[in-house]
């Protein structure tokens, strides 16, 4: 499988970045899919304080052609952080995100920069594939059909395509991994955001936005992103929604928004608020704290509502398995 990888294009312009902790079991898999995409000029790999042989790994997928370079940190900084290094490190014009547990189907670089033109960042939508479903066999190719269309994403668009909204397909577009254009971040400057281990590439896709980012958003190209149990994203804890909160809300002191912008904002600031008060009221039932889990009810009516309603849909199947047990005595 390394003996295929491509050697260094001539005109390679994009460097992609992985940050990786403990992914001995998926890094290969990651930094050969990059390898392989044409216009690729290095993979650079950050270490984020592993406690296994993830750099062994890493290491071992560049057999000499020094296209693959890693950097291992003592201790762990969390994914905002390491991905900051490798910017740092890298050189060229373009930068893609490629995350430890991922990997890219042949062609999707070439294809992003086809169409690139004056865009700062150009993205297609992820692919999400069970880990289970790989157990079975690697998926190469896209395997489910995108009706969606290309589109010019606004601040207000982005923003709300991150919300929860009754009637609304929420479409994570916080997820996606975009090439982004090296001298827009410089210019701006930015970089992401190193108080969040969780929902970085919202934020910093969002300031970009508000900087003036042109952003187009493309149907599925082959970003194929691994659902897996132990993933960052589905273990944020309540000091990660937290931080999120409180990087989301300084979003909105920008003093050229729209006002349409600013209320997109809000609304995603509400959402962020209300998960967080969700896990506040299940660390307060796990510790039987009656007033910790009271208070975020008395918070607003909206909240209470939205607290009762998913209390409800969370302890509803056990009242009716209880009743079934009943039932059947």
């Amino acid at each position: 499988m390394v003996d295929q990888q491509k050697e260094i294009p001539s005109t390679a312009c994009v460097d992609v970045l992985v940050a990786a902790r403990d992914r001995r079991d998926t890094i290969e898999r990651a930094i050969l899919s990059a390898l392989a995409q044409d216009d690729v000029r290095n993979v650079i790999v950050i270490d984020d304080g592993s406690a296994d042989d993830t750099v062994a790994r890493a290491l071992q997928c560049d057999v000499g052609r020094r296209r693959v370079i890693v950097e291992r940190l003592r201790t762990s900084v969390g994914p905002a952080a390491a991905r900051n290094v490798a910017i740092h490190i890298s050189t060229a014009p373009w930068i893609a995100i490629l995350d430890a547990d991922d990997y890219f189907l042949p062609g999707r670089i070439r294809r992003l920069l086809s169409i690139s033109n004056d865009c700062d960042f150009v993205a297609d939508n992820v692919m999400h594939v069970p880990e289970r479903q790989l157990r079975r066999g690697a998926v190469t190719s896209i395997n489910t059909v995108d009706s969606s269309r290309p589109q010019q994403l606004t601040l207000e668009e982005f923003v709300l395509g991150n919300v929860t909204r009754r009637g609304f397909h929420r479409k994570e577009l916080g997820y996606i991994k975009p090439l982004m254009r090296r001298e827009f971040l410089d210019s701006c400057p930015l970089r992401y955001d190193e108080s969040l281990r969780f929902g970085e590439d919202y934020i910093l896709y969002a300031q970009a936005l508000a900087a003036g980012a042109r952003f187009l958003l493309i149907p599925t190209l082959g970003y194929v992103a691994v659902e897996r149990s132990d993933s960052l994203s589905s273990r944020h804890s309540r000091h990660d929604l937290e931080a999120l909160r409180i990087s989301a809300s300084a979003l909105m002191a920008a003093s050229d928004l729209s006002p349409r912008d600013r209320a997109a904002l809000a609304k995603h600031v509400m959402d962020v608020d209300r998960r967080t008060q969700w896990l506040v009221i299940v660390e307060a039932l796990r510790s039987r704290d009656f007033q910790g889990f009271v208070t975020p009810f008395l918070s607003s009516p909206a909240l209470a509502i939205y607290l009762a309603g998913r209390l409800r849909s969370e302890v509803q199947p056990q009242i009716n398995k209880w009743l079934k047990r009943l039932v059947r005595h």
